[in-house]
């Protein structure tokens, strides 16, 4: 719709708005007490059965002295049937002059159709709210990809199985709270804003604090706050809000998205393989009906048991069983010749993670713990008791992507020091000091866990992007 469309339209709403005024309604209205929902109203639908309800109009179809119309709410859409001789001559006629997209309240009984539609025949009728803007291509939905993520609110109306995934993402993330505190786990809160950022390997946004004059962080990760409270007692603890990280944008990527964490003491990477196989599953089917996801090539079976392979060993599944005997010359070559960008100075380990990442990841569809990473990639975990080079940890990928890590913990103080200064460059101002301060007042071993929420409801959904799972994504300014 161009502009001059725009006004043209905005135009004529607002010339229907003053007559309205004129006939006695008031264009944004009072509160207006709803016998439900639609969706609660139409469960309850009784032959002349009297309720009252409220929603946008999103088609009026007038015939002589009677009108049909639909009211749709965020749950259902609904049919009206207005009649002059039973609402009155003045109300029939103010009722021509609303526009798709007003919001009313309407009072009457029930009646089906001879075409067996669910209808109420309106008694009475009131204007909540005009609208002066037209609905999005009138109403047959809003097709541009850019402006169904700038104006939500416009796609949620033209869309309604929009609207429907993120009840249901509503409904997911209730479950996942209510299963936790089922558990015996315990919701916490801590910073979002952080004097040092920590918990993960990522970019912090910067932001300044006026009143002590003092640079702060938006955290990457709560994990170092949570372990605080493992320190201080709280045995079993999770937190579920979000995380932001001063990255790119890309259909797996928001630099703003939702984590969950969870800690708990005297346990392992073995309690939390347990805990987010049944999170996962018990999700899945109380909210998304099956444990089967998708067709074809991509379809995804969440039913247990999942599977588990070390790290290495699908690296040499793809690289060749000699691969951690290539001089690194030789590796950056294979590196290479995948298409892969390697930089001449990285070692063994980080041309080989780049390899996982951009050529073995996305091939793990169904539940995989990739298990026994090299333990230069996570300095918060604790090394396998076999083998100190690599961690006793998980990776779980399910549809080629990333959803949970789970660590056994390391809360050896002297150790965790030797990591983070190591990670940080050898630059001692990095480590957080006050951490490791905390661990050497004792931190139970622990196992942990992180969980990218967005990400999993991309895959319980069948959602390909992250920003259809966002209700407010970031996007590039105009």
């Amino acid at each position: 719709m161009t502009d001059t469309d725009q006004n043209e339209y905005r135009q004529q709403r607002h010339t229907n708005m003053l007559e309205l005024q004129k006939m006695g309604y008031k264009p944004f209205g009072e509160a207006f007490e709803r016998s439900g929902r639609l969706a609660d109203v139409r469960a309850d639908f009784a032959e002349e059965k009297s309720v009252s309800m409220a929603g946008r109009l999103t088609t009026v179809r007038k015939m002589g002295k009677s009108i049909f119309a639909d009211l749709r709410d965020i749950t259902d859409r609904f049919q009206i049937y207005v009649q002059k001789n039973q609402v009155g001559e003045d109300p029939f006629a103010a009722f021509k002059l609303l526009d798709v997209g007003d919001h009313i309240g309407v009072k009457g009984t029930f009646f089906t159709t001879r075409t067996g539609e669910q209808t109420l025949k309106v008694d009475s009728w009131t204007l909540l709210s005009k609208a002066l803007l037209p609905l999005p291509e009138k109403w047959h939905g809003l097709k541009d990809v850019e402006a169904r993520y700038r104006q939500r609110y416009l796609d949620l109306i033209s869309n309604p199985e929009v609207g429907a995934f993120f009840v249901k993402r509503s409904q997911a993330i209730s479950e996942i709270r209510s299963f936790l505190r089922s558990q015996g786990f315990l919701e916490v809160e801590t910073p979002m804003m952080q004097p040092q950022p920590g918990g993960a390997t990522a970019k912090p946004f910067k932001t300044h604090w006026n009143a002590l004059n003092t640079d702060m962080y938006l955290r990457i990760a709560p994990e170092l706050y949570l372990k605080r409270l493992l320190i201080g007692g709280f045995d079993k603890v999770f937190e579920l809000n979000r995380n932001f990280r001063n990255e790119g944008l890309s259909r797996n990527h928001n630099p703003e998205f939702t984590m969950l964490e969870i800690y708990h003491a005297y346990s392992n990477v073995g309690g939390m393989k347990k805990l987010i196989c049944d999170l996962i599953t018990h999700v899945a089917q109380t909210v998304f009906g099956s444990l089967k996801i998708g067709e074809g090539e991509n379809a995804i079976d969440l039913t247990l048991p999942w599977r588990e392979v070390p790290y290495r060993d699908l690296v040499r599944e793809r690289m060749g069983d000699d691969w951690y005997e290539q001089p690194i010359e030789k590796a950056r070559e294979k590196a290479l010749e995948l298409g892969l960008e390697v930089e001449p100075d990285w070692n063994m380990m980080m041309v080989t993670h780049e390899i996982y990442e951009k050529t073995i990841e996305r091939t793990l569809i169904n539940p995989t713990f990739v298990t026994r990473l090299p333990m230069e990639l996570i300095p918060l975990a604790r090394t396998c008791e076999d083998d100190d080079t690599v961690i006793d940890v998980f990776e779980l990928e399910i549809g080629g992507k990333e959803i949970a890590p789970g660590y056994t913990e390391l809360n050896d103080p002297i150790k965790q020091r030797q990591r983070l200064e190591g990670q940080d460059g050898d630059d001692p101002h990095k480590v957080d000091e006050d951490f490791v301060t905390a661990l050497e007042h004792g931190m139970p071993p622990a196992g942990g866990m992180g969980v990218g929420i967005d990400r999993l409801l991309m895959i319980l959904s069948g959602i390909d992007a992250i920003r259809d799972v966002i209700l407010f994504p970031q996007l590039r300014p105009k």
